[in-house]
Parts: structure tokens; sequence; C-alpha cells
């Protein structure tokens, strides 16, 4: 879920993202690495580049809304979670 401390430091395996729309301040998430080679995680990494650009440091911002990204993260891990058993 999100996470409220912004200077927690991230574990091995683990990325942290900003979720929001450009006019918000957006909501923090950690996620593991592997969700990066998911297709629809990919979609969502380049029209964010070409929203926000890609930071040098801190987290990577992601342009949509909360709901959304939730959404799309039960999915990618329905997904993962299918894969595994098979």
């Amino acid at each position: 879920m999100a996470d409220d401390k912004r200077s927690t430091k991230v574990k091995k395996g683990m990325l942290a993202v900003l979720v929001g729309l450009e006019e918000e301040e957006g909501e923090r998430f950690v996620i593991p690495i592997p969700y990066l080679r998911h297709p629809l995680f990919k979609n969502l990494l380049e029209m964010s580049g070409e929203v926000f650009g890609y930071p040098s440091s801190g987290p990577l911002r992601l342009s949509c809304s909360v709901d959304d990204f939730l959404r799309l993260r039960r999915l990618i891990d329905r997904e993962s979670s299918q894969q595994s058993r098979n």
C-alpha cells in the first residue's frame, strides 16, 4: 500500500514510485522491480516519461490516478500468481 515516509529506505528488489496526475502531488508506493518488465507497466512508464521525464534521483513519477495504478497492480499480481501456479 501507500508509504507516507518519503525518506524510508527501499528494500533490495523493490522500487519507489510516485503515483498521481500532473496537478497532484502524488502518492508514494513501493513495488517489486519485476513490474518493470510487464507490458502494461512498460506502457505506463512510456506515457509517464512523456509527461514528467525521467528523474535522475528520487522516486519514479507515474502519470495516472492512484485508483488506476492500484487496478494495474492487482492485474499484474493476479497474472504473476497464475503464472507461478502453472
